[in-house]
């Protein structure tokens, strides 16, 4: 009776618990189930545990297989011919002598030439590897047909396996194909490779090249065709700015830039100038006001300069007569503009006059048509691979440019029917609309506004000597942006001093600088240019991050 109350008709209990199909529950019975149910399961674990190792050995196995070859097979009897090159660390020099990719062409048809290069694109198909090598904005096809003479199949594995900007060394043939490569820079040529071997492999990139190199007119075309083409954003390409630059249009941007650099020394250097390098830490503002960066300088405040303007004038003051320099301004400026940077390039000069500061516009004139007639001249395949990313209008200018009263280019202002403050500044909207005004009635893009109101410019700028309201200065605009001040200078202490009180600046932190003018002071002027200004609006880009190298705005500080 007892047994039966521990087994009723019709209930079920889990075979774990040790409870038998004919009710048997002994303390044996317990016992005996529990070591088969135990040992069953650790036969099942196991079993199990030896099909996951197998498995993971099977995929280690097939990653082993597929992954990238590095290294050539000891059995390819061209296995000198390929693979990754030892770490180049300046071990020993060689006679060795590398091609520039933009010197192929037809002439060294069948000559054997070696090159290094980016690995732009690869594409592997059955016996044959095709390779576009870039170097710069330099392109070619690269080739590899297997034959077990001068390719091997192992040779083209490699190959086909390199990641898209690696660096590599190439030697071959130079080839001129039946049909011209149109993708690629050197057309008319190809080159059949007789040995390859990487110099670096890239990892995955942030970005494709070819993305970031894509026009905005290709990516509408495609979304209108149902396509979608990758758009890389300004901020992606600037966290991998480094990677960016590689496009055609960026590696021109920058040779356009550096041109900038190059024929603003010329004429100035032509013109009896000399160039000088200035300090950049300094006791107080250059500019006045509040956009200054201030940091500690061995326990006293210290500045960056807003501009070079004190040195300038003192090597002016130092019987330097003209001088020029071209470096880093900062300015502390929480603008998210498109055309501002708390740090750019100065292109600055300062000159002695004679009797009026028209002469500092006559060397500006001779100086923007000297760099925009050398640019057109020396830099018409740049600027034609910018126009392919960015299409853009050609700059619009005269041999003797256009120069323009403020208060004339107010009265255009207003005639059309806008608010311009004949005391005022311009706005940006403001200086646009000036320029499509001036573009209409005087079919340039390229002018100078003179004679500004005193109360908008530095506390060194020289009043007017026939209305005290307004100033001895000027701007100059590009496709209606200003990219130069300028004016004549106040040379006399006194007056400076005033003015510099009247702009609220602490006269002790500029105390050298007045007073290097108290022995014997020359009239002077000069100017200074933006020159990522410059490059921006020469080439109608919409933004001035395209022309930094590696911009600082108000929230960027890397890379």
């Amino acid at each position: 009776m007892a047994a039966a109350s521990h087994s009723q008709p019709g209930a079920s209990v889990p075979e774990s618990e040790g409870i038998t199909h004919n009710g048997t529950d002994t303390a044996e019975g317990l016992g005996f189930q529990s070591e088969k149910a135990k040992a069953k399961a650790d036969a099942k674990a196991k079993a199990k545990a030896e099909k996951e190792a197998k498995k993971a050995a099977n995929a280690a196995a097939r990653g082993q297989k597929q992954a990238a070859p590095t290294q050539p097979d000891e059995n390819d009897p061209l296995k000198d011919q390929y693979g990754d090159a030892q770490l180049v660390q300046s071990q020993a020099t060689t006679e060795r002598k590398w091609t520039r990719v933009e010197a192929l062409n037809k002439d060294l048809e069948n000559q054997q030439v070696l090159l290094r290069g980016r690995v732009a694109t690869v594409r592997g198909k059955g016996k044959s590897c095709f390779i576009v090598l870039r170097q710069r904005t330099a392109t070619i096809q690269v080739v590899l047909f297997t034959n077990d003479k001068t390719v091997s199949k192992g040779m083209v594995k490699y190959a086909s396996n390199l990641s898209r900007e690696s660096i590599i060394d190439v030697a071959g043939t130079v080839v001129v194909p039946q049909e011209p490569v149109i993708a690629c820079t050197q057309s008319q040529v190809e080159l059949h490779v007789t040995s390859i071997h990487c110099i670096s492999r890239a990892d995955v990139l942030p970005f494709e090249v070819s993305d970031a190199a894509r026009s905005e007119e290709e990516i509408a075309e495609a979304e209108a065709a149902g396509e979608l083409k990758a758009r890389v954003s300004q901020d992606v390409r600037l966290n991998g700015r480094y990677i960016d630059l590689r496009t055609a249009a960026n590696q021109a941007i920058f040779k356009v830039q550096s041109g900038v650099c190059q024929l603003f020394r010329e004429i100035l250097v032509s013109e009896g100038f000399q160039e000088i390098h200035t300090p950049k830490l300094l006791a107080g503002a250059s500019e006045g006001g509040s956009s200054v960066f201030k940091f500690n300088y061995m326990g006293r405040e210290g500045c960056l300069a807003q501009s070079p303007q004190f040195y300038k004038q003192m090597a002016i003051m130092a019987d330097q007569e003209k001088v020029f320099e071209i470096g880093p301004v900062f300015r502390a400026e929480n603008s998210f503009t498109h055309r501002h940077l708390c740090e750019f390039t100065g292109l600055d000069f300062e000159m002695a006059i004679n009797e009026h500061y028209s002469e500092v516009m006559d060397v500006i004139d001779r100086l923007f048509v000297y760099i925009f007639n050398g640019l057109n001249a020396k830099y018409g395949k740049d600027l034609e691979l910018i126009g392919q990313q960015f299409p853009f209008k050609p700059l619009q200018y005269q041999q003797q440019n256009l120069r323009l009263p403020f208060e004339d280019g107010i009265k255009m202002l207003q005639a059309a029917g806008y608010d311009a403050d004949p005391q005022g500044d311009l706005s940006t909207e403001l200086e646009r609309e000036l320029g499509k005004l001036v573009k209409e009635k005087y079919k340039t893009d390229f002018y100078m506004l003179y004679n500004y109101p005193l109360a908008v410019r530095p506390f060194y700028t020289m009043p007017s000597p026939h209305n005290s309201q307004y100033s001895n200065s000027f701007d100059v605009f590009i496709r209606g942006e200003e990219i130069i001040s300028g004016a004549q200078r106040i040379h006399e202490p006194k007056l400076l001093t005033e003015r510099a009180k009247a702009l609220g600046i602490p006269v002790d932190t500029i105390q050298t600088y007045i007073d290097s003018f108290k022995y014997g002071a020359v009239p002077h002027g000069g100017a200074g240019v933006g020159m990522e200004r410059v490059v921006m609006l020469f080439c109608k880009l919409d933004n001035i991050r395209k022309t930094s190298l590696f911009p600082r705005d108000p929230k960027r500080l890397t890379p």
